[in-house]
């Protein structure tokens, strides 16, 4: 069954199953089919997330285990709601103690011999025949005293290691040595880690769900449950990590019956999702930027650059220009985070080309030297290609000819740069079939995936901030500005290809909530006002002890995250801006902490935008409240009415401010069942019931057979409205970029043709509209947004 609309939970220790369940009978009352829930197998104990999973065959204990579970189902359908279920097939925990992944347990006791050994991609060779664990707080030699043997088992902190048969009686460090697996000092995992992991999360090991075994023993709880009807729908985490996400899919799809399921995928720029792909479509990252891009207005970002540039003077590839900073923070992630990837890249490539005539001679470090080259250059998550089959055409531009030119750039002799064609045809799948072919050609796909994720959306994303709004997950920093036009071009496509896809404005992994990119979004209309403000508030904070901030940059995102999130919220904000400037990697990292920075950006956000400066910004925040208003309401009724189906995050149908996780994972409070005739004096939750219940008594008008049309606006403010019209009945208009068309003198006789007949303005059920040219300014009298139905 397709939902008509999705609610997602974070379930957690905190808010368990029964909690959910308690949730229901409101949850039916807004209007939504499904519930979506976070990650339900069992997880390491005490996680907020549930995406470290350690056991698949078993419902998480911490959350009510099974029965919790299956009775949370039987509560949603007894009001009409179904469950969609969060699944993790990439990766598991390697968690404290090890024995909760018996798994991995296994191999570590077993080693390559373990009945599980095929479960993860590591390198036995590299390793020496271990498996390294970057666990230790610092070097062996310094830890040894720490270590101590406890029957079968060897125990570090609260670490538990299973020790190799025969081994327990050993001196400590022949011990050591004689085990399946290495303990390291954390800081070797950089380098030598040599295990596929979680992007460069080293407690979160790759699972091989390609091999079939693997893949039944990871899914049968899942399938269960839906055999059983306690879920209907999938939502896929990371399908990008795995070796063959086309393969896996269709695999699924087998399994399942063809449920309803959608793939965290982000697509970059024009890319679409690759059309063999049995699923109803994404999780609406690609949404959430043609819709935030609508809001965000050209003309005043271009001032709003420069004046971050004048402010913050970030150097060229640190911030000041987006391409720049964008290479530069991909050069630093796969020399740096990413050395040991590309380690096993080099190491594979080396053995492809000494076992074949044809590609010897060609030296580790120009083999290396191209695969960092390469990688750069993707200019998307990851090429699909495989050696099984031909390389797609879409493929073959991801790895261009153009970007292998640059890359040989990086040789000063020519003919060294011969180790560029090969690394390329390895990665399009052209050079052979044999084992190391096929573990080259999925783990550069791989690789490539962690590498923009790491390195744009956990980088540069935090180094390029005119405007942080803009620098959200799926979006584009660079680029961010979407017109009516490119906004109905994308809904056309959706509407022809993907109606069931998935939309979303806020999720668990948003670095803002929606609500809080509105508010930001307004200083692209106003950035004069902006620069105006900041300037005071500057001043302001100076004068205070610790306002001071220890760099413009820090000074500028600080100052724009306190505007978007309104109140001075001191532990927040401190937290959310401590993580901005890590991520950052300018002053600090998480791995290269400078203690003495963190603490100066800390005082400086205690003094300045969570001090006494916050009354100045909520001054400013007033000021600008009623173009927000024009953001969040158009925001939220073009995603509930768009091609796809709408999954709403907890809480985000009323005010939701949050920032970056964890903040934004916190559980949240529901009231009782909302009256069917709603209080539109509280407009957002009364604009999504609304909205959502018209699609769940009319699934016709907005599902897989619908259409969409984009209406025509004409007169002087037409660019200001986006409106279309979903199966001849229902139509949407929404007002854009609202504080420069006040500015601009209003709506004047700007005109919107609607379709023929009579038209109920659902919001405002007194007013009807006749078809034909309709005054905006009439339309929009009361609010800036209208839902109107076919009388």
């Amino acid at each position: 069954m397709t939902p008509t609309a999705t609610y997602r939970l974070q379930l957690q220790p905190e808010f368990p199953f029964s909690a959910a369940a308690e949730a229901v009978p409101y949850l039916a009352s807004l209007g939504v089919s499904h519930l979506h829930l976070s990650p339900v197998l069992e997880a390491v104990p005490g996680s907020s997330h549930g995406y470290d999973v350690v056991d698949h065959t078993r419902v998480r204990a911490e959350l009510g285990g099974e029965e919790g579970l299956r009775a949370l189902s039987r509560t949603a359908r007894a009001h009409g709601l179904g469950l969609v279920l969060d699944i993790v097939p990439n990766h598991m925990a390697v968690p404290v103690p090890a024995r909760l992944n018996r798994p991995l347990w296994e191999v570590l006791r077993e080693g390559p011999h373990s009945s599980h050994a095929d479960w993860f991609d590591i390198d036995w060779e590299a390793g020496g025949g271990q498996v390294m664990l970057p666990v230790l707080a610092a070097r062996i030699g310094e830890e040894l005293d720490k270590l101590r043997v406890d029957g079968d088992v060897l125990r570090y902190a609260e670490h538990e290691f299973p020790l190799r048969e025969g081994t327990a009686k050993l001196p400590l460090p022949e011990l050591l040595d004689a085990q399946w697996y290495r303990l390291a000092w954390w800081r070797l995992a950089r380098t030598e880690l040599n295990y596929r992991r979680f992007f460069t999360i080293s407690d979160l090991i790759g699972v091989r769900v390609e091999d079939p075994e693997v893949f039944r023993a990871t899914h049968a709880k899942i399938l269960e449950l839906l055999r059983d009807g306690v879920a209907e729908g999938l939502r896929i985490d990371h399908p990008d990590g795995l070796a063959d996400p086309e393969t896996y899919l269709r695999r699924l799809s087998e399994e399942t019956g063809g449920r309803w399921t959608v793939v965290e995928k982000i697509l970059s720029g024009p890319e679409r999702l690759p059309a063999g792909w049995p699923v109803a479509g994404t999780t609406g990252y690609d949404a959430l930027r043609r819709i935030d891009g609508l809001f965000t207005d050209p003309e005043g970002l271009a001032g709003l650059v420069a004046r971050f540039r004048d402010f913050a003077a970030p150097a060229g590839d640190r911030g000041g220009y987006w391409e720049a900073t964008a290479r530069r923070a991909a050069y630093r992630v796969v020399t740096h985070e990413l050395a040991a990837e590309v380690g096993f890249l080099t190491r594979t490539a080396a053995r492809i080309c000494a076992a074949d005539p044809a590609l010897r001679d060609h030296a580790p470090w120009a083999l290396r030297t191209a695969v960092r080259e390469l990688l750069v250059r993707v200019p998307v998550y990851r090429p699909y290609a495989s050696p099984d089959n031909p390389t797609a055409d879409t493929d073959a531009a991801v790895l261009s000819e153009e970007a292998a030119r640059r890359a040989r750039d990086a040789f000063p002799v020519p003919e060294e740069a011969g180790a560029v064609d090969v690394v390329r045809d390895l990665a399009l799948g052209r050079r052979g079939t044999g084992p190391d072919h096929t573990a080259f050609c999925a783990r550069f796909a791989q690789t490539s995936s962690a590498l923009r994720a790491k390195s744009l959306e956990d980088t540069a994303f935090y180094r390029y901030t005119p405007l942080v709004s803009a620098a959200e997950v799926g979006g584009e920093p660079g680029h961010p500005t979407v017109t009516p036009e490119e906004f109905h071009t994308f809904c056309s496509h959706l509407a022809r290809d993907w109606p069931a896809t998935g939309t979303v404005l806020s999720t668990h992994d948003t670095k803002r909530s929606a609500d809080v990119r509105a508010r930001i979004a307004v200083l692209s209309e106003c950035p004069d006002r902006w620069g105006e403000f900041l300037a005071r508030v500057t001043e302001e904070a100076a004068r205070l002890d610790g306002g001071r901030a220890p760099d413009p940059h820090l000074a500028w995102v600080a100052w724009q995250t306190a505007v978007g999130f309104g109140s001075p919220d001191r532990d927040r904000l401190v937290a959310a801006l401590l993580k901005a400037v890590r991520e950052a990697a300018l002053h600090t990292s998480w791995t290269e902490a400078d203690p003495v920075y963190e603490r100066a950006v800390a005082a400086f956000v205690e003094a300045g935008p969570a001090g006494r400066p916050s009354d100045s910004v909520a001054r400013f925040a007033r000021e600008l409240d009623p173009y927000v208003r024009a953001n969040v309401l158009g925001a939220t009724l073009l995603q509930l009415t768009m091609p796809g189906v709408p999954d709403l995050y907890q809480g985000s149908e009323r005010e939701f401010l949050a920032l970056v996780d964890p903040d934004n994972r916190r559980p949240v409070r529901f009231p009782g069942p909302l009256p069917e005739r709603l209080d539109l004096c509280d407009e957002k939750p009364a604009l999504t019931a609304t909205a959502l219940r018209l699609r769940r008594r009319h699934p016709e008008l907005f599902g897989e057979s619908a259409t969409y049309g984009p209406l025509t606006v004409h007169g002087p403010a037409a660019d200001h409205c986006v409106a279309f019209c979903r199966s001849g009945e229902v139509v949407t208009a929404v007002t854009r970029l609202s504080l420069r068309l006040a500015e601009a003198g209003g709506w004047r006789d700007t005109v919107l043709e609607l379709p023929p007949g009579r038209w109920t303005d659902l919001l405002t059920p007194d007013r009807e509209f006749e078809g034909d040219a309709t005054a905006l300014a009439g339309l929009f009298a009361d609010r800036p947004v209208a839902l109107l139905r076919r009388v």
